[in-house]
């Protein structure tokens, strides 16, 4: 497949998208107590709305593993953890027992200028998580699997006892593993968008494919994948990666994070988000640049500022992403000399008054 010619940042059809003014603190960081599932860093938010509160499903990492919890707001800018939905199990025989990375929820709408609601499917509501084989910091080529609550209070989940959908019958592109995976409905279709890496030594590549379904169970993948491809010697040649998809009138948004060259002995690289437009879900046009940039000097998104999800609420845009900054004693955790919160930037400067 190839890419089509990509959209200056300074087109006017991209205004709408960015969100340039940067809150100057995280909404949401890891306890940095020994035993919590976010000892280490929080990750990866997805923001809805359901029953009278704002809700954000994160991610956390403890030095074993990834597990996934719920936090709640008020305001979009204040959160406190909920409860978990995602935990580790060793004892059992589960294809995810040592816990995983929920991504997304489904929707009842993947209208961008729509507060995002949740969706029952057959009376339930679903979650779309990736789950790894080993310990460690994403250790081993994960898998996606799918969870299905019945409560409204959305504490109790049900598992499957198999994932998916696996790199194992995928291309050579996907072969090492799995990420993301954000799901919506269009045409009498499930979509499921992932990004996912090579097998390659050294520095892998992070690509996004799709594959359709009809019963969120059985997936059939693309065969034009990979839809989002690395650029040539872009900003983002070497990762495209955690798909955002939402729709504006006529048009698809995908936004998701690139990263350009990276040197191991080089901490300046910098993963940020970035966004691309379609008309059908399968044929894409990059925006040439960067739609949120890390922060500056002294900011705690000054390294990374990447792995997008945006709320639109009364005409104010935010964008909800995983800010990293370098380590320091002054924060309560670190994570390969990283602090690593869950922060946001908004489309009006004033949404940040009195915060």
């Amino acid at each position: 497949m190839v890419e089509k010619d990509t959209i200056s940042i300074n087109d006017k059809r991209i205004r709408d998208y960015l969100t340039p003014y940067h809150y100057q603190k995280p909404v949401l960081s890891g306890s940095g107590k020994a035993g919590r599932f976010d000892e280490k860093a929080v990750d990866i938010p997805f923001v809805f709305f359901h029953g009278g509160k704002y809700y954000m499903v994160y991610t956390g990492f403890d030095g074993i593993g990834y597990q996934s919890a719920l936090a709640q707001s008020d305001d979009l800018f204040h959160w406190e953890f909920y409860c978990m939905i995602l935990e580790r199990h060793p004892e059992t025989e589960r294809w995810d027992r040592g816990g995983g990375a929920v991504t997304w929820l489904i929707k009842e709408n993947d209208d961008l200028r729509k507060v995002p609601c949740l969706k029952k499917v057959d009376g339930k509501y679903w979650m779309i998580y990736h789950a790894y084989p080993g310990t460690g910091y994403e250790a081993g080529s994960a898998e996606i699997g799918i969870a299905w609550c019945e409560t409204e209070d959305l504490k109790t989940w049900n598992f499957l006892e198999y994932p998916v959908f696996s790199w194992k019958d995928g291309a050579s592109w996907e072969k090492g593993g799995l990420y993301k995976a954000c799901v919506i409905w269009e045409k009498d279709m499930w979509y499921l968008f992932y990004n996912a890496k090579n097998k390659e030594n050294g520095n892998w590549n992070e690509q996004i494919g799709v594959a359709f379904s009809k019963d969120l169970l059985h997936w059939e993948r693309y065969a034009g994948n990979p839809v989002l491809r690395n650029g040539k010697n872009k900003w983002d040649c070497t990762f495209v990666a955690d798909p955002y998809v939402v729709k504006d009138g006529d048009i698809w948004l995908c936004f998701y994070y690139g990263i350009g060259l990276m040197d191991p002995e080089d901490d300046l690289y910098h993963a940020e988000d970035g966004l691309a437009i379609s008309e059908d879900l399968l044929h894409w046009t990059k925006v040439s640049e960067p739609v949120l940039r890390h922060g500056d000097n002294g900011a705690y998104d000054n390294h990374h500022a990447h792995k997008p999800s945006v709320f639109y609420k009364d005409g104010a845009l935010y964008h909800f992403y995983c800010g990293t900054c370098k380590a320091d004693k002054k924060y309560p955790t670190e994570l390969f000399d990283e602090y690593r919160t869950i922060c946001v930037a908004v489309n009006q400067e004033s949404l940040l008054e009195n915060r």
